[in-house]
């Protein structure tokens, strides 16, 4: 899980790469410590912010795929069963109204 992760954030999409941008100046802004492509038992999330049990996914074109619908479920359900909460963007939400999708997590975390 590990090695896949590290292979993860060398292949990072726009709309992650544009995400995490905003999400690492977290740290210094508001304590806020956001981990990228972090594993959380078998699962790799996009981004967690493990103190507060939070994971963001981006969810890009092939999550809409036959069957991937499912497994996604699945996974969340997992994570939730851990504790965790799951926010989901789409890389259209992140393209057509990021801030407010920042807000979302801002929201989320407590800070906003």
């Amino acid at each position: 899980t590990i090695s896949r992760a590290r292979s993860l954030r060398r292949t990072t999409t726009d709309g992650e790469k544009k995400l995490w941008a905003e999400l690492r100046g977290f740290k210094r802004h508001f304590g806020i410590h956001v981990r990228r492509q972090a594993p959380i038992g078998p699962f790799i999330a996009d981004f967690a912010i493990h103190d507060l049990r939070l994971v963001i996914e981006v969810d890009g074109e092939h999550h809409f795929q036959p069957g991937r619908r499912e497994r996604e479920r699945r996974r969340d359900r997992w994570l939730t069963s851990q504790g965790y909460r799951v926010l989901r963007f789409t890389t259209g939400a992140l393209s057509d109204a990021f801030e407010g999708c920042v807000e979302e997590i801002l929201k989320e975390a407590g800070v906003a």
